[in-house]
C-alpha cells in the first residue's frame, strides 16, 4: 500500500483539481456545450463531460482509498487517451513552452497510473 502512496495522492490531487473547479465555475458545461457538443456529441455533450469529471472524482477517492485501483485506473486512462485523440493531439506536445494544450500532460498521468495500478511491473506468466 506505501510503495504507491505519494503517487496515489498526487493522482488524486491532480483528479480533483481538475474536476471539482469546473463544477463551481461553469467549466463543465461549456466543455459540454462549447466543445463536446460542437464535435459531434450533441446532445449528450454535457453529459459526457459530466460524467468524465465524475469519473475523475470517483478514481480519485478510489486511488485515496487504495481500492479497485486497477478498475479506475482502467477507466482514466481510457478518457485520457480519448483527450488526446480530441483535443491534445492537434496541438502537438507541449502543454506550455513549445506548444499549447499538447498531450504531454494525458500522457504523464497514463504513465503514473499504470506505475500505480502494476507497481511491480508488468508481468508475463511464465514457467
Amino acid at each position: 500500500m506505501y510503495g504507491t502512496l505519494l503517487l496515489r495522492i498526487a493522482t488524486a490531487i491532480i483528479l480533483l483539481t481538475h474536476s471539482v473547479f469546473g463544477m463551481f465555475n461553469n467549466g463543465i458545461n461549456d466543455f459540454g456545450n462549447l466543445y463536446l457538443n460542437q464535435i459531434g456529441f450533441a446532445p449528450f455533450g454535457v453529459f459526457l463531460a459530466w460524467s468524465i469529471k465524475l469519473s475523475h472524482i470517483i478514481a480519485a477517492i478510489l486511488l485515496l482509498l487504495n481500492k479497485y485501483v486497477k478498475p479506475a485506473g482502467f477507466v482514466t486512462i481510457f478518457i485520457l487517451i480519448m483527450g488526446i485523440v480530441l483535443v491534445h493531439f492537434q496541438e502537438g506536445w507541449f502543454v506550455v513552452g513549445g506548444g499549447r494544450n499538447g498531450v504531454e500532460y494525458n500522457f504523464l498521468l497514463i504513465c503514473v497510473l499504470l506505475a500505480i495500478m502494476y507497481p511491480n511491473g508488468f508481468k508475463l506468466n511464465s514457467k
